[in-house]
């Protein structure tokens, strides 16, 4: 799980880093007008919102920091990711998880290694996402793997054989 999450973070961190300058903060029609920093922001803020909620066994996804720097700067992106990778491998342990739902607060127990493989397929969702982004604007190879889950990788290969 770790490794997954920790090679998924690195393939993003490279391709952000091949992205043309002005790709990173430019609206993109296709993805209803956001752009490929938001969707990094809202990527790393998850992340970042576990591992600040991990001491005290207590996070709300709702409730996270939301920092637009991590939009609007990648060199602080990717300080972030870098950030996430070196602290995300901690000991399982239970963590209280707060959703607001219809004006509700709902509380559910939870732990840290489902909420790690959470942020892995939410990080894998919104890949997908950044992917038709990144081909709207430029011509870069990405990796075939970018943005697919690694279920469906392996299906594919089944079916390839």
């Amino acid at each position: 799980m770790f490794k997954s999450s920790l090679n998924t973070l690195e393939q993003f961190k490279r391709i952000l880093l091949g992205l043309p300058s002005d790709c990173y903060t430019q609206s993109c029609s296709v993805l209803s007008n956001s752009t490929i920093g938001q969707h990094t922001r809202h990527i790393i803020e998850l992340y970042l919102c576990l591992l600040h909620g991990y001491e005290v066994a207590d996070v709300s996804y709702d409730r996270r920091k939301r920092d637009f720097r991590i939009e609007q700067e990648l060199p602080f992106a990717i300080q972030q990711l870098e950030y996430i990778q070196a602290h995300l491998e901690r000991p399982n342990k239970p963590i209280k998880m707060s959703y607001e739902l219809g004006g509700e607060e709902n509380n559910l127990d939870s732990n840290y290694y489902r909420e790690v493989m959470y942020n892995l397929e939410h990080t894998i969702h919104h890949h997908a996402l950044i992917k038709v982004g990144i081909e709207h604007f430029t011509r870069m190879q990405l990796p075939e793997s970018f943005g697919v889950a690694p279920s469906t990788m392996q299906y594919r290969e089944t079916c390839a054989q």
